[in-house]
């Protein structure tokens, strides 16, 4: 049994994000496994303080939230999703909390090279970005690929990361959306229509993918 714990990024209930994990949910069995699905929005999860305790606590110093139980859950994982929108080149502020508290899972020793980063214990997870933007360009999502290249890699080599983008989803459950809406869409917007075809059918195949990518995540 695969423990599987997801974070949405998403405030909206019909967020293209949101979406996206559903896809990947259904992809699952869940009589063989065991999933859980954390927002963001719900929790109190306070900012890192740059204390550096946990350097030598082994752990977050900050008790006063709800970080002891998350943290706990995300140790437990085989399978660590991520699906949020992308705001300003990043995550949303909300879930981006969740992610600086990563660093309590490793101890940093300043050299003369720069920052060495080890982690407590070696990781041996699968991590999953499911990543929605409004730009027509998936460049966008460079600085959240980069940092998970970077947390996967140095929280233990067999670390393994998956990553699906989807491009232009600007209004909510637009994934979900038929060619004559795109068609309208994108004339408002001043996008030319004739791309709405091919976005309807990438839409489709992304779909499949995530339901497919957790099905081979989760398979015995």
């Amino acid at each position: 049994m695969k423990k599987i714990v997801c974070f949405t990024g998403s405030p909206r209930l019909s967020g293209n994000s949101t979406l996206l994990l559903n896809e990947f949910l259904a992809g699952i069995d869940k009589n063989y496994n065991q999933i859980e699905i954390i927002d963001p929005y719900k929790i109190n999860v306070n900012p890192c303080k740059g204390c550096l305790r946990c350097n030598v606590l082994k752990r977050c110093s900050v008790e006063s939230d709800d970080w002891k139980d998350i943290s706990t859950k995300i140790l437990k994982a085989d399978i660590l999703v991520f699906a949020s929108p992308i705001y300003f080149h990043h995550f949303p502020a909300q879930l981006k909390l969740i992610i600086d508290r990563f660093r309590s899972f490793m101890n940093i020793k300043l050299t003369d090279e720069g920052l060495e980063h080890k982690p407590w214990v070696k990781w041996q997870k699968d991590f999953v970005l499911l990543l929605t933007l409004g730009s027509s360009n998936t460049s966008d999502t460079q600085p959240v690929i980069d940092l998970f290249e970077y947390i996967t890699d140095v929280l233990g080599e067999d670390n393994k990361l998956y990553s699906i983008k989807v491009r232009r989803m600007v209004a909510p459950n637009q994934i979900n959306k038929d060619i004559d809406f795109l068609e309208a869409l994108y004339r408002k917007l001043g996008i030319d229509v004739k791309s709405a075809q091919k976005d309807f059918e990438e839409n489709v195949i992304i779909k499949k993918r995530c339901a497919e990518l957790a099905r081979y995540l989760t398979k015995s």
